[in-house]
C-alpha cells in the first residue's frame, strides 16, 4: 500500500467523502493532507515534514519510495491509482503515479483551500480545480485534450467534486447558500440546489454513487441531502465488451439540451408554494431545499459520504462517526442508526 503525505498546513482530504477544502486560514495539522493509497487496508504511518514538501509512503516496506519539493507550501494532494495531483496556492502539478513523471501543470487563481477533484474511473481521466477568475471552474479532460471553463458562481470557489466518470461536476462558493450542478463536457449547468439564505462555510459536498443524491455538510451544523434529477451517465449505452467504454458516450453529453441529463424517478426536494411565478419573483422563490437533514454540533467540522443504499456516513474532526438513514420517498430528518468517537472513550447520547 502506499499513501501520500504532505506536512502542509490544512486538513484531511479523504477520497470517497467528496471534496473537503481546508479553510483559508489553515487549521493546524502536523500530517498536513494525507491522502490513502491504492490498496486502503491500513493506515499509513504519518511523517513530519517541511510544509512545501509530498511524501509518498509505502506501508508495506515501511519506507518513504518518493518525494516532492515545491517553492511554496502545499495546499493538497489528490490521488488516483495512476495519478497524483499536488495543489500549491496558484499552480497544481499533475505526475504518473508509477515514475512521478510530471505530466500537466495548471495555473490558478488563489486556492488556499486546495480545491481540486480528480475522476475515479480509469477509462476517464478528469480533473477539476478554480480557474483563473473568481468563481470559475477549470475542468481539464486529459484522454480528450479538452478543456472546459466554467462560471460557476460569482463569490469564490468554496468546494466542488466530480462524479467517479467526472462527467458531472458539483461547486458551491464561499456564500455557502447555493450548490449547482454542471455537466462538465459543454459547461452547461444542470441543477441548482439550496442550503440555506445565510452565509455558510462549506465544508464538504459527496455525489452517491447512483448519482442520484447529493450531500453537504457545513458550520451550520446540518448535513443536507438533495435528490438529483441528473441520472447516470451513459446508463442507456451500449458498452464495448473489449475495452469496458461507452463508445458514444462524449458524444452524447457535449449536447447542450439538458434532456439526456435529467432523470424524472428521483424524489423531488422541496420547493416553495409560490415556485409557480418564477419568472416574476426572485430567483429565491424557485429554490429547491434539501430533501433530507441530519443535526450536528456546530463546535467541529463534518464531513459526508455515501454508504450502502439511502444510508449516509458523517465523520467529525472531533473523532465522531455517524451512519444515518433516510427516506427516500417522503424525505425530512435522517434516522441514526450508529454513533462511535474514535478519538475519546466517553460516549455522547443525542
Amino acid at each position: 500500500m502506499s499513501s501520500i503525505v504532505s506536512s502542509s498546513r490544512g486538513t484531511l482530504s479523504p477520497s470517497g467523502f467528496g471534496s473537503y477544502g481546508s479553510p483559508a486560514t489553515g487549521a493546524s495539522s502536523p500530517f498536513g493532507h494525507p491522502e490513502p493509497g491504492i490498496n486502503d487496508n491500513e493506515d499509513a504511518e504519518l511523517l513530519s515534514y517541511p510544509p512545501n514538501k509530498v511524501i509518498i509512503w509505502d506501508d508495506h516496506q515501511s519506507r518513504c519510495i518518493g518525494e516532492f519539493s515545491f517553492r511554496s507550501e502545499v495546499r493538497g494532494v489528490k490521488l488516483r491509482r495512476d495519478r497524483v495531483a499536488v495543489v500549491l496556492e496558484h499552480k497544481i502539478y499533475m505526475y504518473n503515479f508509477m515514475d512521478l513523471k510530471l505530466l500537466h501543470q495548471i495555473e490558478t487563481s488563489a486556492n488556499p483551500r486546495g480545491l481540486c477533484c480528480l475522476s475515479h474511473q480509469l477509462n476517464t481521466s478528469v480533473l477539476a480545480c478554480p480557474g483563473l477568475r473568481r468563481g470559475q471552474v477549470r475542468v481539464e479532460h486529459f484522454g480528450l485534450n479538452m478543456t472546459r471553463l466554467i462560471k460557476a458562481h460569482d463569490s469564490q470557489l468554496a468546494c466542488l467534486t466530480l462524479t467517479m466518470d467526472g462527467l458531472l461536476l458539483a461547486t458551491a462558493s464561499t456564500r455557502g447558500t447555493l450548490v449547482r450542478i454542471f455537466n462538465t463536457m459543454d459547461g452547461s449547468q444542470l441543477q441548482e440546489v439550496r442550503r440555506g439564505v445565510d452565509r455558510a462555510d462549506i465544508y464538504g459536498i459527496a455525489l452517491s454513487p447512483n448519482v442520484q443524491w447529493l450531500a453537504l455538510s457545513s458550520d451550520k451544523g446540518t448535513v443536507h441531502i438533495f435528490g438529483l434529477r441528473v441520472r447516470v451517465v451513459g446508463e442507456d449505452l451500449a458498452t464495448d465488451p473489449g475495452t469496458g467504454m461507452i463508445p458514444t458516450m462524449f458524444h452524447q453529453n457535449s449536447s447542450s439540451s439538458l434532456d439526456a441529463l435529467i432523470s424524472p424517478s428521483t424524489a423531488a426536494n422541496p420547493g416553495s408554494s409560490l415556485s409557480f411565478m418564477k419568472g416574476v419573483l426572485p430567483r429565491y422563490f424557485s429554490s429547491e431545499w434539501s430533501f433530507a437533514q441530519f443535526r450536528l454540533p456546530e463546535t467541529t467540522r463534518f464531513i459526508a459520504a455515501f454508504d450502502s443504499q439511502n444510508s449516509v456516513i458523517i465523520v467529525g474532526m472531533d473523532g465522531s462517526f455517524y451512519r444515518c438513514k433516510f427516506d427516500p420517498v417522503n424525505g425530512g430528518a435522517m434516522v441514526q442508526q450508529e454513533y462511535f468517537r474514535f478519538l475519546k472513550t466517553e460516549t455522547r447520547s443525542r
